[in-house]
Order: structure tokens, then C-alpha cells, then sequence
């Protein structure tokens, strides 16, 4: 059910329902977008929406976003997906072929990288980067300076063909500022998402759910019950996308995202099966799998796992959070309460080595996505790919011979009886 549907969405819903929807050979290589509305989580856990007024007759040639033709798999259908999730089960994902984002073109991720930036801020603050005249009009709905939840923009073409969503990631008061009324939640979807066991870092941190069961051993159906619940951030990404394909339901979807907002658009575009570009994320293979959603596998499974290839990860060697380094009791993730252990992520990765090349430190006041924007992508005069072009975009590349939380011990501690998935198959426990 959509809620605070303003006349204009409607008006968009019927000419998402006229457009044909064309063949990828038929899809030019550039596409032009306008912000078309806000989205956030309201205090009843509801997606709200409010509307842009976009001016239809205007062209942004100088803002057009380049696309490649990408292979996605998308499950039979979201009714068996959610079923074989919860059991812990398999099943068939379709390969489909459609055209996301261009990620090796330069312009393209630094364009990319200033929509996802927005998602933190509105047209009047000094940090909102300026993406265009027609881009600058907005509510407030949901942006109001107290309100606590999950949000970002939606774009779209002028004939809706392709929907970018956005989503903010965390607002945390980092030693290098920042901070929000969103941190509390932002610090919790951290937590459960991307530390080994419930944030459960020693005895002095309160744990975020139930699932430790001492001497580094975790209940792992714990786990994938405590990323589940309906008020964290995956539950409403599945929300806010159910929502925008209902207004656009011809439309190609991508999502973008910056650190928690990148992993949490990972997370979704794999559920569905959608094209996604992540800036600075924190490592999301182990939250996927605990989600039981699709990743590479070298069991004997391998022939029922599709491929993750339409998700691209962008971030700096000078981060130590996409890195998985940000931990330890000196770091500033210890210092700022929150866990952010894993290292693996699904997908491409394209890595700027900025430590190599521009003499970056390991610190995390190069996490934050100005420090992509001004200190990467708005560089031509690096050659980052090695190949003697200058402002190349770096080679996209799996994360292979990667290993998450080694030195713990997961299993069924805590409920002596069910099934949950293992392998290719279930088992009771």
C-alpha cells in the first residue's frame, strides 16, 4: 500500500503504464534523469513519499548518466523467494539482461557518487552538491530536522524508462563531525549488519541482539531471525522498492548508496535482482548470506547460485571501512560504538588505491563520500586503471580468497529444534 501519494506520482504512475518498455538493443548508451521525489521511513514504520515538481520540458544533456548492458538474475517469483527464506531453502533465479549504469565511465560514478551524497542533505545546505537547477526543488516530507529513519530520492528519465532509488547511509558523530538524529538507527542496522555476533566486541559493549553464546560461538538462527525484524533498514528497503515498482512498474530500477546506504541498496538489488552501484560499504557477503540471498559459492552448490555481478562496490584503499580494518580498540568505529567487522563483498569491486597513489593514510575521515567525490573521481591527472590513461576508472574485480569472522564458531545453540538451511539442502537441528 502506498501512502502520501501526491497527484503528480499519480500522474507518472499512468505514463509509467503507456511507455514501452524497449528491447536493450534499442536503449541508447546515455540516459538523462530528474529527482522526482524524497522518500523516508515515517514514525509508523510506514515509506512515505513526497513529490518534486519536475519540469518536463527541459533537457539535461550536460547531466546524462552512460549505460552498459549488465546480466542480473531475478528470482521465479518474490511469493517463493520469501518462503525459501524463511525455511532457509533454495531456489531458481533467471538471468535477465538490461542495461544499468556504465561503472567503468568515469563521469558516470562521479555523477553516481554526487546523487548518493544528496540522500544526506537537502538543496539548501552547504554540502548538498549542486547536480542541476531542475534537480534543486523539494519537500521536506519525512526530512524534517528530527526525523529518525531511513531516506533518500528517487530519480527517474523523463519518459521512465529507468528509476534511480537512493539511500543515506550512516549519520554517525564521527572524531571528523557529522551526527544526526538518524545515528541511533543508523548505529543499530551497522551493528546487526555488518559485525560478527550482535556487536559483540567484548564485555564491555551492550549487545544488539541475543544470539552470543560465550567463548566467540554464535547462534546463527538467531542471527538471520534479528535481520528480519520489520523495523530494520533491509525490511524497509523491501518496502520502499515493493513502493516505487508500484508507481513504475515498467520501469528498470538501479540503486545507489553510500556506506549503509550502499550495502542496504546491495542487499535489496539482489533480492530483486537490479543493478547497484556502492559507494564506501561496509562488507555485505556475510549479512547476504545470513539473509539467504544469492552469492557466489564454491560448494557443491555452485550450479544454484547466480551471479552477483550487477552489484559494484566503489571505494579507497584509504578507508578502513570498506577495507575491514576499522577495527580494534584504537580505531574510530571502537571509539564511536559500532562494530563494523566483516571485509567481504559481493559483487565487483573497483578499488582506487589512494594510498599508493596519492599518499593517503588508513583514516576514516577518507570514508565519507565528499572524500570519492573532490578527492577521486573529480581527478583526471591519476592514471588510477594503469594503463597510461589518465582519470581511467581501476578494473572492476571480484573479492576473491576472502573470509569473514575465521575465529568464530557458528551454529544451533540456542533452539534444539527446525531446519535452516545447510548446504545445498536443510537439515533439523
Amino acid at each position: 500500500m502506498l501512502y502520501n501519494l501526491l497527484p503528480t506520482t499519480l500522474q507518472l504512475f499512468l505514463t509509467s503504464l503507456l511507455w514501452h518498455h524497449p528491447t536493450p538493443s534499442s536503449t541508447p548508451t546515455t540516459l538523462q534523469f530528474q529527482l522526482r521525489h524524497q522518500h523516508a521511513l515515517s514514525n509508523t514504520s510506514r515509506v512515505v513519499f513526497s513529490d518534486t515538481k519536475p519540469d518536463l520540458a527541459f533537457t539535461m544533456n550536460e547531466l546524462s548518466l552512460r549505460t552498459a548492458k549488465t546480466t542480473v538474475h531475478k528470482p521465479a517469483s518474490q511469493a517463493l523467494l520469501r518462503s525459501a527464506r524463511l525455511r532457509g531453502a533454495h531456489i531458481p533465479w533467471e538471468p535477465t539482461e538490461v542495461y544499468g549504469p556504465d561503472v567503468q565511465d568515469r563521469e558516470t560514478l562521479l555523477l553516481l557518487a554526487k546523487m548518493a551524497n544528496n540522500a544526506y542533505t537537502e538543496p539548501d545546505k552547504s554540502d548538498w552538491y549542486d547536480i542541476g537547477p531542475y534537480w534543486n526543488v523539494t519537500y521536506p516530507f519525512g526530512w524534517e530536522p528530527d526525523a529518525d529513519g531511513f531516506r533518500g530520492h528517487i530519480f527517474a528519465t523523463p519518459d521512465n524508462s529507468t528509476v534511480i532509488i537512493s539511500v543515506k547511509g550512516t549519520s554517525i558523530m564521527w572524531p571528523i563531525g557529522g551526527g544526526g538524529p538518524t545515528q541511533s538507527k543508523d548505529k543499530l542496522n551497522d551493528n546487526l549488519l555488518f559485525s560478527c555476533c550482535c556487536a559483540r566486541i567484548s564485555s564491555t559493549w551492550s549487545t544488539v541482539c541475543d544470539c552470543y553464546d560465550g567463548e566467540k560461538r554464535c547462534d546463527q538462527g538467531c542471527l538471520e531471525q534479528s535481520l528480519i525484524e520489520e523495523s530494520l533498514f533491509y525490511s524497509v528497503g523491501i518496502n520502499l522498492y515493493n513502493n516505487v515498482t508500484y508507481m513504475y512498474p515498467q520501469s528498470d530500477i538501479w540503486l545507489i548508496g553510500h556506506s549503509l546506504g550502499g550495502a542496504l541498496s546491495s542487499l535489496v538489488g539482489l533480492t530483486f535482482g537490479v543493478p547497484v552501484v556502492a559507494f564506501e560499504a561496509p562488507a555485505e557477503r556475510l549479512a547476504s548470506a545470513r539473509l539467504h540471498l544469492p552469492s557466489p559459492t564454491q560448494s557443491v552448490c555452485l550450479a544454484l547460485q547466480p551471479s552477483t555481478q550487477h552489484v559494484t562496490h566503489v571505494y579507497n584503499t584509504g578507508d578502513p571501512i570498506p577495507m575491514g580494518t576499522c577495527t580494534g580498540f584504537g580505531s574510530s568505529c571502537n571509539a564511536v560504538g559500532v562494530a563494523l567487522e566483516t571485509r567481504c563483498h559481493l559483487g565487483q569491486t573497483i578499488k582506487y588505491d589512494t594510498i599508493t597513489q596519492l599518499g593517503w593514510s588508513a583514516n576514516v575521515i577518507h570514508h565519507g563520500i565528499e572524500a570519492v567525490i573532490d578527492g577521486v573521481l573529480a581527478r583526471q591527472d591519476i592514471d588510477w586503471a594503469g594503463t597510461g590513461i589518465k582519470g581511467s576508472v581501476p578494473t572492476p574485480a571480484p573479492e576473491t580468497d576472502c573470509v569473514d569472522c575465521y575465529d568464530w564458531t557458528f551454529g544451533d545453540f540456542k533452539n534444539a529444534s527446525g531446519t535452516r538451511a545447510v548446504g545445498c539442502g536443510r537439515r533439523r537441528f
